[in-house]
């Protein structure tokens, strides 16, 4: 690793600890409203979407919604799995097994 790439990395870990930062010391000293305590359970599953769903639905840039999209196909699967099984691992191991299958198969 370069110098270069160390202060890059360097100014990045200091860039995210001051945006974050005074955001939890403020929260920390009040007493939030019980419906923004509410709302803030919704928010890792809308970032996890927001993440998983351009991945699966335009894996090569434009939107492909045939059967020979194996990320569609699996990540249909593993959200099945996870209703069914509420199991993390039997999710990701299943899923990744449907996902590796389906593109041998296509």
């Amino acid at each position: 690793m370069t110098s270069q790439e160390i202060v890059l990395v360097a100014g990045m870990a200091v860039v995210t600890f001051l945006v974050r930062w005074p955001v939890l010391a403020l929260v920390s000293r009040i007493t939030l409203p019980q419906v923004v305590l509410d709302g803030m359970k919704f928010i890792p599953p809308a970032v996890l979407a927001a993440i998983i769903a351009p991945a699966m639905f335009t894996p090569t840039g434009a939107l492909d919604l045939r059967l020979s999209n194996a990320y569609l196909v699996a990540g249909l699967a593993s959200g099945f799995i996870a209703w069914r099984t509420r199991n993390l691992l039997a999710t990701i191991v299943l899923g990744m097994a449907i996902f590796l299958g389906w593109r041998w198969l296509w």
